[in-house]
């Protein structure tokens, strides 16, 4: 046995067992590092209002700390203001729902020639095994609820805690960062940060003012068909239809357009059809004029980064892959060589076809070429007198 394979045997098993260990540490820590990866975004997001107070004489912590606060009453006054029109609703329907039994039924019976009973129906259901069943698993998974609760709520409070760190010690985080690197890396380091704090600050902004231009054209809608918790569904038709990628349209719609049923079920039909054609407006009008010079990305790259990123890392991935890629592509347009297009009718799409490449223009050369009978009936006269 030569000397060294005893040494790469150990070596090669010593790899081994780090790959291992870091992969199980990966695996362990993913949860905290989409966490890290939030609260950094966040930390973009708020970076150009942190940093125009800490201008103004304000120290970067109160900054920040005044930035998050303003945004922590804006989403519980939107929480709170949701959840009391849900509790409204709820209630109106289970008032009202012996009346649209009552509806349901009498339609039954005189379309059908049934004799159905509201009494039966009622019995029925209350002595199903169905009804035991749910009302036995309701009350097992009331623990997983609760503890599903808290979990998301220590999620939260590590995102903000990250992220409040990483925008009031900015400036030191990026010393730190550059302190480790060459000048000329340096600068390219700090050409991406600030790329990335346009960028994603850049998105929330035209997000923001998309979010205010849909939810005032739904509260002029539902105020014309006086629909209840007007102002609340035009706030969450505008926040869910911007802030939740590719399916936030649909689960936007979907409450006005329930609600709306409650009232009239003509109502419900309306609201679809507004939101079908609002969401055309936005696509083709609002949106490439809103984010020509934030988020200037192809509509198809941003889709294909929405469902990466999903793929990847779920809602939060679908989330920030937009931002993401925006950074990405503006930091590396700027190391990529380009050149003058040559003036070529095929880059505009159009076919440049040859002379004598076709058969048809052969026929027609051919055609040409051919004599005239009455031209070749003069030169043969002309050449018997001449004889």
């Amino acid at each position: 046995m030569p000397r060294w394979l005893p040494r790469a045997m150990v070596l090669a098993l010593a790899l081994i067992a780090v790959f291992q260990l870091g992969s199980w540490a990966f695996h362990q820590l993913t949860g905290l590092l989409i966490n890290v990866l939030i609260a950094f975004f966040l930390a973009l997001a708020i970076e150009p209002a942190v940093s125009w107070m800490a201008g103004r004489g304000l120290r970067r912590g109160l900054a920040t700390f005044l930035v998050f606060i303003a945004v922590l009453i804006a989403a519980a006054g939107f929480v709170t203001l949701l959840g009391s029109m849900l509790a409204g609703q709820i209630v109106k329907m289970v008032e009202d729902f012996p009346d649209y039994l009552d509806s349901v039924i009498s339609w039954v019976n005189g379309h059908f020639h049934t004799e159905l009973r509201r009494v039966d129906i009622q019995e029925g259901l209350l002595r199903s095994d169905w009804l035991r069943n749910y009302v036995q698993n309701s009350a097992t998974g009331v623990l997983d609820v609760s503890a599903q609760v808290l979990g998301g709520l220590f999620q939260m409070l590590t995102v903000l805690l990250f992220s409040f760190y990483f925008a009031a010690d900015g400036p030191r985080l990026r010393r730190a960062l550059c302190s480790v690197l060459p000048p000329a890396r340096q600068a390219e380091v700090l050409r991406a940060w600030e790329i990335a704090v346009d960028k994603t600050g850049g998105y929330l902004y035209s997000r923001g003012l998309m979010a205010l231009v849909s939810g005032i054209a739904h509260y002029i809608l539902l105020e014309i068909l006086e629909v209840p918790y007007a102002p609340a569904l035009a706030v969450w038709v505008g926040l869910v239809s911007q802030f939740i990628p590719t399916i936030g349209t649909y689960l936007a719609g979907a409450l006005p357009m329930l609600i709306a049923f409650t009232v009239n079920p003509w109502y419900a039909l309306w609201v679809l059809i507004f939101v079908v054609i609002y969401q055309q407006f936005e696509n083709y009008v609002l949106q490439p004029k809103l984010t020509s010079k934030t988020v200037d990305i192809h509509p198809a790259v941003a889709f294909g980064s929405v469902v990466a990123g999903a793929a990847l890392l779920g809602a939060v991935g679908a989330l920030i892959a937009i931002p993401a890629i925006a950074t990405l592509q503006a930091f590396l347009g700027a190391y990529v060589k380009r050149y003058d297009v040559t003036d070529d009718p095929r880059v505009h799409g159009r076919r440049n076809r040859r002379s004598g490449s076709g058969g048809s223009t052969r026929l027609r050369k051919l055609w040409a070429r051919r004599p005239e009978p009455g031209h070749r009936g003069a030169e043969g006269a002309g050449g018997g007198g001449s004889s």
